[in-house]
């Protein structure tokens, strides 16, 4: 089953190319991308919001990544949210986690990791 995904990513190349993986290995379609926070929050708290999995980084053109898992605290069940960014050292992980993201990914190394928890949670929705 696809999972329908947006992605809150700042850096355009990053961004682009986290799409196209996304789309292409792991049964993602991507519904919408966000550069800072306001627009991350407004997209993914609209009421009958239909996403599956947000995709998160922590710096952002305005705002932070801290402030959206904050922000979705409340999100439907199965919805998930997950943090990818360059800074993803164990304490951040655990703040993140006490915000309620899902999982946490490190940029520079865990990008199959990601790969491979959006493929399992296609895989648990099938």
């Amino acid at each position: 089953m696809e999972l329908k995904a947006f992605i809150v990513e700042d850096n355009a190349t990053i961004r682009e190319n986290l799409i196209g993986a996304l789309e292409e290995l792991a049964a993602i379609k991507v519904l919408g991308w966000a550069e800072a926070e306001n627009d991350a929050r407004a997209w993914l708290t609209q009421p009958g919001a239909t996403w599956d999995l947000a995709i998160v980084d922590l710096f952002l053109k305005q705002g932070s990544g801290l402030g959206i898992l904050d922000a979705l605290r409340g999100r439907r069940p199965g919805q998930r949210v997950v943090v990818l960014s360059n800074y993803a050292t164990t304490d951040m992980r655990k703040r993140c986690s006490q915000l309620g993201a899902d999982a946490v990914f490190d940029k520079s190394n865990e990008i199959d990791a990601l790969i491979d928890y959006c493929m399992q949670q296609s895989h648990a929705r099938a």
